[in-house]
């Protein structure tokens, strides 16, 4: 068994690379290596192709069994001021993945990992939580493309009977993550006494998953032959961001200085998410007991 994982040098994929490492699967990462990716991530750089997945070729690829699609922008921030890279690489890179993907007859399945943002604002929506079958509506340029490379992923699978299953997942936490990601820059701007930015009132609700009870999820949906579609992975654990700011001074006996900013445009308020499937991660470590390692 052999599987190309795109986007293996960031924080997610890198998490699955690992996995995969320490099960002896034989794989290869392709990364860019943008400023979200690492090759000091990985555990062997002598598997990493540094590449635009825009530009991968089948000959790049060689033999293979499976394809897990980590490779995305991914900062909501960045596609508010720059919708370009967005656009390019979590569409056109997909598309590009899915026509090599296709064409090769010993495929058994391609993974696209999205996120639940593309279910939009469940508040502004009047929805408690958002299962599979709940109708997408991104907000911001970065859930919009995921959007859409979703809806590429799926025409193929009824077009050219590819075999795919979509991932939607919560926030993820976790080692190797960018410091440009809400919990490392709260972590690192309290220890450091820095202001630590708040948009708006700071009541955004997000749901969080250990990165590593996510990726185990996403591999046993990988080897599961009967899964197809999508698969909302969710933790049930929620907090406020300014819970968690509030957690992580009183764990640090600090005050805390908070730097109010004004609301990111189009800021969504409320994600939460279920599985009408029966798909439900063994969770294995909380947001706050990660935190309190952190600390």
């Amino acid at each position: 068994m052999r599987v190309i994982v795109t986007g293996g040098a960031g924080f997610i994929g890198s998490s699955f690379v690992h996995l995969l490492d320490k099960k002896g699967i034989d794989y290869l990462v392709i990364d860019k290596l943008t400023y979200a990716g690492d090759a000091e991530n990985l555990p062997d750089y002598n598997k990493l192709l540094v590449k635009d997945i825009c530009d991968v070729t089948a000959e790049d690829l060689g033999e293979y069994d499976y394809v897990v699609n980590f490779a995305a922008e991914s900062h909501v921030d960045n596609s508010i001021d720059d919708g370009d890279p967005f656009v390019y690489s979590n569409i056109i890179g997909t598309y590009r993945m899915i026509e090599l993907a296709r064409k090769n007859k010993n495929l058994k399945k391609f993974i696209q990992i999205s996120t639940d943002e593309v279910y939009g604002d469940l508040k502004d929506l009047k929805l408690k939580i958002a299962k599979e079958t709940t109708p997408v509506q991104p907000s911001s340029y970065y859930s919009a493309s995921k959007t859409a490379a979703d809806h590429l992923v799926s025409a193929c699978g009824r077009t050219y009977n590819l075999p795919f299953i979509i991932t939607r997942t919560c926030n993820n936490f976790g080692i190797r993550q960018n410091n440009e990601k809400f919990i490392p820059k709260i972590l690192n701007n309290i220890k450091e006494g820095i202001a630590v930015p708040v948009y708006g009132d700071g009541h955004q609700s997000r749901e969080w998953i250990w990165v590593e009870d996510n990726v185990q999820m996403i591999y046993d949906l990988m080897l599961d032959d009967m899964a197809g579609g999508v698969y909302n992975i969710g933790s049930d654990e929620a907090h406020r961001n300014i819970d968690i700011i509030n957690y992580i001074g009183k764990e640090l006996k600090k005050d805390i200085k908070f730097k109010y900013v004004e609301d990111r445009k189009g800021h969504d308020k409320l994600y939460r998410i279920t599985s009408e499937r029966d798909v439900f991660p063994t969770i294995t470590k909380t947001l706050f007991e990660f935190l309190k390692e952190q600390l």
